[in-house]
């Protein structure tokens, strides 16, 4: 369990990586990046930012590989705007849970659409109704 001061720390490394990504970052294979999280050592000497990039696969890998590469740029620049003795280390990893939420959403939407009626087959349900009741009062 992460203590008080390494979840500010995150979060603040949160805030300034992407501001840095989107404003000093100036390689064009860099796709839209978005920084999910941040989980930090408790010696807060080493980082693992979770982004998530919009595009297909090669897209997110193309994007990824220009973090990684760009990541002792971007410690720097922490480093600068944050006052700390150690600037943690860097590592930048891929998170896919926005595309797992997607996928199970779409599963969800299939199954409701195939547990609910199809509202032609209630009309010929109601249909195939209506003829009995008029042929009983027509007696």
């Amino acid at each position: 369990m992460q203590g008080k001061r390494t979840d500010r720390v995150a979060s603040l490394l949160q805030m300034e990586l992407s501001s840095l990504i989107l404003e000093r970052v100036k390689d064009p294979r860099l796709g839209f990046v978005t920084v999910m999280n941040v989980k930090i050592t408790a010696d807060l000497k080493s980082a693992v930012v979770f982004v998530s990039i919009m595009g297909d696969q090669k897209k997110k890998d193309e994007s990824l590989q220009v973090l990684k590469r760009a990541a002792g740029f971007l410690q720097h620049e922490v480093g600068l705007a944050i006052k700390m003795r150690f600037t943690p280390k860097l590592q930048f990893e891929l998170d896919d849970s926005l595309d797992k939420d997607f996928e199970i959403g779409q599963v969800i939407r299939k199954i409701e659409e195939k547990d609910k009626p199809h509202p032609l087959s209630e009309d010929l349900k109601d249909d195939a109704a209506s003829p009995e009741i008029q042929s009983e009062d027509d007696s």
